[in-house]
């Protein structure tokens, strides 16, 4: 995924940035940067967060850079922000999103004059860079975000610092939030609402699908009207946000209340305790316990001191050694107990099985499994949710070949319908391979309506596959 901040104000902005760009890094795993403009012109930070937090490795950043504007960035893949010197002028730029035609992209650049792009250590070129190319072959910045997000087959959020203004742009469908903050002598942009709140500013507004405004330290202003139809990543409320969090007026935590409430209204299992696989499982669970009147427990605690979720490698099998590292037991509420226990979701199935087995060895008696969501059949094409570089990564994916010996879209369609025996069929194979006690998902209907806003404004590619 990524987060972003932005600082426009009359004052020195650097402390807000610094703090408000540290509070995205639940959203990054690889990089973190700032850039800030001031009377000295740009000055620009990026470093690697993979083994330590943002704000340890922008300490020194944040004592020494000067600027009244400002834009920061936590990052998956790519190195960023990019401080970029075009016919537009030098400007900074930091971006969110997928490009999934980066290829037929980059080959239509060269065939156009543009001459080469930097490679990565990955040998990948850099998808900013490649936005940034993309805005200069139009004549003003505005016209060349419109382009760019026009060529892209997947989705693009993006801010852009300049001398005299920040440039913000929500991507075309909204599948990502930009929200705006004011107070007294500033405004500021981030992706997660809640991490201007204790930095002094009100909430202000959130910007429409597609729309573009540039926010100064007196105002901010609309260039190009929101459009009408948005289709919002409902991953953001299930697992990606933060739980103070809230988009288009809709909490985080209190989505995930609904979620576990109306989970628990078409239950029956008998369980002796509700827990969350933290940490975005547990607001889930707490909805659950409370509908059900199961007791809430928490027989696992997820060690967080030194292990945030920004130190989290790329590569799966570290990834999956790590997860199972941050869980540490409470044997007491483990040992001969009857758990139903709630995760965000289910991808792979690899570190939920560990989870499960882990809870046998233990002591549980049985282990009951209640996604937050209906099964993911389909891979995410618009956000990066998960790293897998195949749909066949998927659990679901898996297991529907091995019944079928094939996959087109009706038979997937069908094991995405709640009500066939052929979605049952699939739900049971995954339970046995997963050593369940039992397995039921969230329903899309119950989902969608535990998220409580208009469902044609909702992104459910993932589980439906309808765009």
């Amino acid at each position: 995924m990524g987060g972003f901040f932005a600082v426009a104000s009359k004052q020195d902005c650097v402390f807000d940035l610094f703090f408000g760009t540290d509070y995205h890094s639940h959203l990054g795993t690889r990089r973190g940067g700032m850039a800030v403009y001031g009377k000295d012109g740009f000055d620009r930070a990026i470093h690697n967060i993979e083994n330590s937090p943002f704000r340890t490795k922008f300490e020194k950043e944040a004592n020494e850079m000067k600027g009244y504007m400002g834009i920061g960035c936590i990052s998956d893949y790519e190195p960023q922000p990019l401080l970029i010197r075009s016919h537009h002028g030098t400007y900074v730029i930091s971006a969110v999103g997928k490009i999934n035609n980066m290829e037929q992209l980059e080959k239509e650049l060269f065939r156009s004059g543009h001459t080469h792009f930097m490679e990565m250590t990955t040998g990948e070129i850099n998808a900013t860079e490649l936005v940034a190319t993309l805005i200069n072959q139009k004549e003003s910045i505005v016209e060349g975000i419109q382009y760019a997000q026009d060529k892209i087959d997947g989705s693009l959020t993006l801010q852009l610092l300049t001398p005299k203004g920040i440039y913000l742009a929500r991507d075309k469908m909204g599948r990502t939030p930009v929200a705006l903050g004011k107070k007294d002598d500033a405004y500021c942009a981030s992706f997660e609402s809640f991490a201007y709140l204790n930095l002094g500013y009100e909430e202000y507004r959130e910007l429409g699908p597609g729309e573009i405004v540039v926010m100064t330290p007196e105002a901010v202003i609309t260039l190009v009207k929101p459009g009408e139809k948005m289709k919002i990543c409902t991953f953001l409320w299930v697992y990606y946000g933060y739980p103070s969090s809230s988009y288009e007026g809709i909490s985080v935590e209190q989505m995930r209340y609904n979620c576990g409430k109306l989970l628990a209204r078409r239950d029956n299992v008998a369980a002796d305790t509700v827990a969350g696989v933290p940490d975005s499982g547990t607001a889930h669970a707490v909805g659950y316990a409370n509908e059900s009147g199961i007791p809430f427990s928490r027989p696992f605690i997820k060690y967080t001191p030194t292990w945030p979720r920004s130190f989290m490698p790329t590569i799966q099998s570290q990834r999956n050694q790590i997860a199972k590292m941050k869980l540490i037991p409470v044997h007491d509420l483990i040992k001969g107990r009857r758990l139903l226990l709630i995760d965000d979701s289910i991808v792979r199935g690899t570190q939920l099985r560990e989870t499960t087995e882990f809870l046998y060895r233990s002591g549980a008696r049985e282990v009951h499994i209640r996604p937050a969501c209906p099964p993911l059949i389909y891979g995410c094409r618009f956000l990066n949710f998960s790293r897998s570089t195949s749909d066949m990564d998927l659990i679901t994916r898996r297991i529907i070949q091995r019944l079928e010996g094939r996959q087109n879209e009706e038979i997937l369609q069908e094991y995405a319908n709640p009500d066939t025996d052929k979605y049952h069929d699939m739900v049971e194979a995954i339970a046995r391979e997963m050593n369940f006690s039992s397995l039921r998902y969230h329903r899309l209907d119950d989902m969608i309506q535990s998220v409580g806003i208009n469902p044609d404004s909702l992104c459910t590619y993932c589980w439906n596959g309808k765009e």
